[in-house]
């Protein structure tokens, strides 16, 4: 008789060691919630005290130069023309002028109040004047316009024509999606804002008055200077915040 063997068991299979589950990351404490929105609040903060070009920020409205911004005048408000047909620029407005430019905007030529602005801007021209201030009527009509403007109103002052609005959009005044907005700016010798502000005839003359008479420049200055204290007391409590976070 033939002798049957068992087969021997496989050994068996060997068992794969389970993967280690990845450790959860633990919640980030209210405390530490509290820290990141404060340091972004700090980060918000700096960047509206002290913008990161070293530049004053435009106004935010219009994108135009607000008071008490410095403007490059290299570049700004492209080419304009006098009444008579001569090309300038602000730049060499500022630079011929002895004081710094008034320039006082209007819708159109000859209308109603627009010769209201224009004659009270003529009967105040000697004390606005007296301190080195240049004045000139801003509007984009052309000279022909412009000409006959100053000969009916007998106006002792230039009037500039922008035709392409590029010096009346600079300045902020530009009326959305044509025409012009009236108002009044002002720049100095340095190329500081003193004054950019729409307004009616007689409110555009006072603007310029009270800088002149020295009641127009210090509220708006001391307006700015609070704001930068403001901003900066703001970045430095949050920061004061953040530290006993830390600790």
């Amino acid at each position: 008789m033939v002798e049957l063997r068992k087969r021997k068991t496989p050994p068996p299979a060997p068992v794969r060691p389970a993967k280690k589950k990845a450790a959860a990351k633990p919640a980030p404490s209210k405390a530490a919630k509290v820290k990141e929105a404060v340091v972004a609040k700090v980060e918000a903060v700096k960047e509206a005290v002290v913008p990161t070009n070293g530049a004053k920020k435009a106004s935010p409205v219009t994108g135009a130069p607000a008071v008490g911004d410095i403007i490059d005048l290299a570049t700004f408000g492209g080419e304009i023309e006098t009444h008579e047909g001569a090309k300038t620029t602000l730049k060499a407005l500022v630079e011929e002028s002895k004081g710094g430019v008034v320039l006082f905007t209007y819708p159109k030529a000859s209308t109603p109040g627009c010769t209201t602005q224009a004659c009270l801007f003529r009967d105040s021209y000697t004390p606005l004047t007296d301190t080195g201030f240049q004045i000139y009527g801003l509007s984009s009509d052309s000279p022909k316009a412009n000409t006959t403007f100053k000969a009916k109103q007998n106006l002792p002052y230039t009037l500039l024509c922008d035709p392409s609005a590029t010096l009346i959009k600079a300045i902020g005044l530009q009326k959305a999606p044509k025409g012009t907005k009236r108002g009044v700016f002002v720049i100095d010798k340095e190329g500081k804002v003193l004054a950019a502000e729409t307004g009616g005839p007689a409110a555009t003359v006072d603007v310029v008055k009270k800088l002149v008479s020295g009641e127009g420049t210090a509220p708006a200055e001391v307006a700015k200077e609070k704001e930068d204290v403001d901003l900066a007391k703001t970045a430095s409590e949050v920061a004061d915040t953040a530290a006993k976070l830390d600790g």
